[in-house]
């Protein structure tokens, strides 16, 4: 499965890309609606550093691991889930320059739910309109943390 969100932010790719690299990026871009807490960062975005989450999906607790596998600053990162909810979770952050001062925030996540087949009847739409509250949430809050005023 493969979920894109691409939204303009008005800053440069270097400042949106030191945004997401900063310390507490990470915990502001996570919703508050997500049960979810860092309990482990490397505050880095280079291959080998990793980020392990802790929360809830409904009842059942979760600990997401991930590993940041791509650093081309400041251009792109990506990250791959190592242990978690997904079968499968590799996410691709792209900042482009829109060449009007601006930048195209693109998150690319190509992902795999549990159980196959059988997962994806049962859990595919709730997924999806999940990711699409969270992006929609991640992409205004870094709108409006890296705009100028």
């Amino acid at each position: 499965m493969r979920f894109v969100k691409q939204s303009r932010i008005p800053a440069p790719p270097g400042a949106v890309f030191a945004f997401h690299e900063s310390p507490g990026a990470l915990t502001a871009l996570i919703p508050p609606w997500e049960r979810m807490r860092v309990i482990e960062s490397a505050n880095s975005l280079k291959p080998g550093s990793r980020v392990v989450l802790a929360g809830r999906v409904g009842p059942f607790p979760i600990r997401w691991v991930a590993e940041h596998t791509v650093y081309e600053p400041p251009h792109a990162f990506v990250d791959v889930q190592r242990s978690g909810p997904f079968a499968f979770w590799e996410h691709h952050h792209q900042f482009l320059d829109d060449g009007a001062g601006g930048t195209i925030l693109r998150d690319e996540v190509e992902y795999r739910l549990p159980f196959g087949i059988v997962g994806q009847w049962l859990g595919g739409a709730m997924v999806r309109w999940q990711l699409e509250r969270m992006f929609d949430f991640r992409h205004a809050t870094t709108r409006r943390l890296v705009s100028p005023p």
